[in-house]
């Protein structure tokens, strides 16, 4: 299933990429840009785990100097039956994790200093045992070639507004100067509706195998309130740079609304915390 979805992702992803080719400089363009797609996608598949992490400039730390979240870590994938993953702490305030790699033999997980600051020992293992479903299901994979096909795709849409302002580009454009830019507009929405639908069904999942993984429900449910809580009032400059990673943390790190909604890159924490407590049995809403 997890494969599948890649592949209609990818597929929906490269159809856009056609699309804005073919809008801005016909035929020809359609197969510049189906080139651009190939060469974006292959990057992705064995680069993007790396391009992401140094992106937030993740460090990554051993045992030694972090015993404590490392041994989180390495007894919660020994409960998930998986590989022990590489283990990365990022120097931001605001609380938040990420797991990234394209197969669980080459997994990484990433904290925030923020998050690490911020909850105890359990709610750690919460966060780490969601991150490590999203590693066993082979969601990482999806994140991480949907965050560097997106913000590809973002750059070539702005190539396209550059070309325009400067009066290229529309010798062979079949729609007109209207065209491109109606294609240059839509594209990254359509590619982030595509994040949208995938990131949202697929946070439900981690956090229903990342409960059964750490063995409470509770401890997910008590970090997820404060993630969210610490994310809506700090700013993370990377993520807000670079909105096409935000489907990747585990709670929203541009500061989305806590309602479901079509924009948003997640479900709601609310949502979230009222289907944990429903599997620990406790039936009182969240407040």
């Amino acid at each position: 299933m997890n494969m599948t979805k890649t592949a209609i992702l990818l597929a929906g992803l490269t159809a856009l990429f056609l699309a804005v080719g073919y809008l801005v400089g016909g035929i020809g363009g359609m197969l510049i840009a189906l080139a651009f797609a190939c060469v974006s996608n292959l990057y992705a598949y064995w680069n993007a785990d790396q391009l992401v992490l140094r992106l937030y400039r993740a460090r990554e730390v051993s045992e030694r100097e972090s015993p404590g979240f490392h041994g989180i870590v390495k007894q919660l994938a020994r409960r998930a039956g998986i590989p022990m993953p590489r283990v990365y702490i990022i120097d931001n305030p605001q609380p938040n994790a990420f797991a990234t790699g394209r197969n669980p033999q080459n997994a990484a997980v990433a904290a925030t200093t923020g998050l690490l600051k911020i909850l105890n020992s359990n709610e750690v293992a919460g966060v780490m045992a969601h991150e490590l479903a999203h590693v066993r299901n082979r969601d990482t994979l999806t994140m991480t070639i949907t965050a560097t096909v997106a913000g590809a795709l973002g750059m070539l849409a702005n190539w396209v507004m550059f070309a325009m302002a400067f009066g290229g580009g529309n010798r062979n454009n079949p729609l007109g100067p209207f065209g491109a830019l109606l294609v240059a507009l839509l594209a990254p929405v359509a590619a982030m509706l595509v994040q949208m639908a995938i990131s949202r069904t697929r946070e439900y999942e981690a956090d229903r195998i990342g409960a059964e993984i750490c063995g409470d429900p509770m401890w997910l449910a008590s970090a997820l309130q404060k993630l969210d809580q610490g994310a809506r009032g700090i700013d993370n400059a990377a993520a807000e740079e670079n909105p096409a990673t935000a489907h990747m943390f585990i709670v929203n790190p541009l500061h989305a609304r806590s309602m479901d909604s079509l924009f948003s890159t997640h479900p709601s924490t609310a949502n979230r915390v009222a289907k944990l407590k429903e599997m620990a049995g406790i039936v009182s809403p969240w407040g």
